[in-house]
């Protein structure tokens, strides 16, 4: 047996056979994985570090090029409060070891099938130290070759103890009534013992139980989450701004632009096939993520805003007339309001606004009063950026047909979060921005019915969206080409269709299953401390958990959580109409994605309890 050892230049040598009574590479293994994930706060040893047989009859190691060693983010304790000088970490905020192995698990992947006649990459011996989730799934775009099938999802969703959704329903309730959060096993709902924390009531992963899922493992997709601000590990909780970039879509970005860039259509060399076939297939995945009926009714463009006024500026030009009127909701981002009052500024319309009650949620028989048969067009989120606020589109597309109207959804916060389909919702127009689900800047989605999109008039002329031009008259393209004049985000197309893969392969609905959870332990974290008022508090919620704390300036609570690393967005999120509904200007914005964890909560939750402190008794 030959047992590797580190060498001077930290390539791993091979020792002689080792002397009698050493344990075998199995034992050794497990004895050096258990060692290293005993340290308090150590990171995971890269794989390098790691002993890896090279025996006969062993998967040899991965290539340098392919797998890459990233180290895994462990919780760092903030300094301690003077006041508290046990922090607000720790035993008080502390998560069971249970949390981590009832998450959501994932089986060992086979090699891409596209790849079958090259030696496959194997995994590495301790498969928890690979930078990417899908364990030894090097991107396949760091190599030569075409591109990668779609491969199966291969996570199932577990809760992390939770007794489920209605488990953050009641406590929303409960501050929505102003009532103090009620105790939870036993434990003071005030105390930071939250309510998942008695690991006995957390259940553990049976001998028949898949492998534990790993975050450090996830986190490692997102090269970003290893930086530092002001010295700390970086904590992103602005994910409703924007989400961050898998190590998949940025290869991916890569691989485009050094074996495919091109102009896409009509030409006749190698790279402009290659680039179309890359582009028409990131629409045929917006297609299948969505549930449409077919990739034509896909157009692609900037993002939510530059869809929204595509729709005001063609099928809202052609259909809506003086005297009609246009709903939206007052949860509306700033984008889907301002496009329709330029569109009834221009025809003569009028604006007719949905209200929402005190925790956030629309009124839906207030809708029922505003529609009519002068109602056109309802536009409305799924998702509130501002509060979290899961609206019952379904309900509200029913209702505006019903009063014959044609419905826009503003899916930019919910395609990341829910599942959508678009085939199922009714839905005549939706429209999100890949940057909210893990991918690039500056591309974004129109799905509209065919029908509809055959009707509409283009909105920009130009090349591509052309059949025939003469200096009398112009013949366009079919949608969604007549749509997608001049040469288009190609690259970020493709990354995009890169995101939804990666998005896939992880399960939308283990995301939303984890982030919930994740949502109720910070909810009831912040609903806790004393002078923080939660805004939003709608029984259906995806992960924003917008807040205010008494006694200081959202500017000085996000300046202050800057400076432990942890980013929050502070201000009025595009969202004042809604945001002023509630009294107030400004919230600070806690925004969370499936690569977050309890720790980092814990972080933010000590940080805002200090400063409830710092200033005394504060109001509450």
């Amino acid at each position: 047996m030959n047992i590797p050892t580190p060498t001077s230049n930290g390539v791993e040598g091979l020792s002689a056979s080792p002397a009698p009574g050493i344990p075998d590479e199995a034992t050794l293994g497990r004895l050096a994985s258990e060692f290293f994930r005993a340290l308090p706060g150590a990171p995971l040893p890269s794989f390098n570090d790691l002993p890896t047989s090279l025996g006969a009859g062993s998967a040899p190691a991965p290539e340098p090029s392919l797998i890459q060693s990233g180290p895994s983010v462990a919780p760092v304790p903030i300094a301690p409060d003077p006041v508290d000088p046990a922090g607000s970490g720790g035993a008080e905020f502390g998560v069971p070891e249970a949390y981590a192995a009832s998450l959501p698990s994932v089986t060992p992947p086979q090699p891409p099938s596209q790849f079958a006649d090259q030696a496959p990459v194997s995994p590495p011996a301790f498969a928890s130290t690979s930078p990417y989730y899908f364990l030894g799934e090097a991107s396949p775009y760091t190599q030569s070759g075409g591109t990668p099938a779609k491969p199966e999802n291969r996570v199932v969703a577990q809760p992390f103890g939770l007794p489920g959704e209605g488990e953050l329903k009641s406590l929303l309730a409960e501050i929505a009534s102003d009532r103090q959060p009620v105790a939870v096993h036993g434990q003071p709902a005030n105390t930071g013992n939250f309510y998942f924390l008695d690991a006995a009531k957390v259940p553990e992963a049976g001998p028949t139980a898949r492998p534990a899922f790993d975050v450090n493992a996830v986190r490692r997709d997102f090269p970003i989450l290893n930086e530092r601000v002001n010295g700390k590990p970086l904590v992103w909780f602005d994910n409703a701004a924007t989400t961050q970039k898998p190590q998949s879509v940025i290869d991916r970005l890569a691989y485009f632009y050094a074996h495919e860039n091109s102009n896409i259509h009509r030409a006749a060399h190698e790279l402009a096939a290659r680039a179309t076939d890359a582009y028409e297939a990131a629409r045929n995945k917006v297609q299948r993520f969505l549930g449409a009926g077919s990739a034509d009714e896909i157009i692609f463009v900037r993002g939510a805003t530059e869809a929204i006024n595509l729709v005001a500026k063609t099928w809202g030009v052609q259909n809506i007339g003086e005297g009609d009127e246009i709903v939206v909701s007052l949860l509306e981002h700033h984008a889907n309001i301002v496009p329709w009052q330029q569109l009834a500024q221009q025809v003569g319309a009028k604006i007719r606004v949905i209200p929402v009650d005190d925790t956030g949620q629309l009124k839906l028989d207030e809708l029922q009063k505003l529609l009519n048969p002068k109602t056109k067009l309802v536009s409305v989120t799924q998702v509130s950026n501002a509060l979290g606020t899961v609206t019952p589109i379904k309900k509200v597309i029913d209702m505006a047909h019903a009063a014959g109207a044609k419905v826009l959804v503003d899916g930019a916060q919910s395609v990341s979060h829910l599942r959508v389909n678009v085939q199922a919702l009714d839905a005549d127009f939706f429209v999100f921005s890949g940057h909210k689900i893990f991918g690039p800047t500056g591309i974004g989605v129109v799905y509209g019915k065919k029908a509809l999109l055959e009707q509409m008039p283009p909105w920009q002329g130009g090349g591509n969206m052309i059949a025939d031009v003469t200096f009398e008259k112009t013949l366009f393209q079919p949608a969604p080409n007549k749509f997608e004049a001049g040469t288009g985000n190609i690259a970020d197309a493709v990354g995009l269709g890169a995101a939804l893969d990666y998005v896939d392969r992880i399960g939308i609905e283990n995301i939303a299953r984890y982030e919930h959870d994740l949502l109720v332990y910070a909810t009831r974290g912040l609903s806790s401390i004393p002078g923080v008022r939660l805004i939003g508090t709608a029984a259906d919620k995806a992960s924003v958990a917008s807040f205010v704390l008494a006694g200081y300036t959202t500017e000085e609570v996000g300046r202050a959580l800057n400076e432990e690393g942890i980013a929050v967005r502070s201000g009025h999120h595009c969202a004042q109409p809604i945001l002023r509904r509630f009294g107030v200007e400004a919230t600070v914005r806690p925004s969370l994605a499936f690569y977050n964890t309890c720790e980092e909560i814990d972080r933010m939750l000590a940080v805002v309890r200090r400063l409830a402190r710092g200033k005394g008794k504060v109001a509450a």
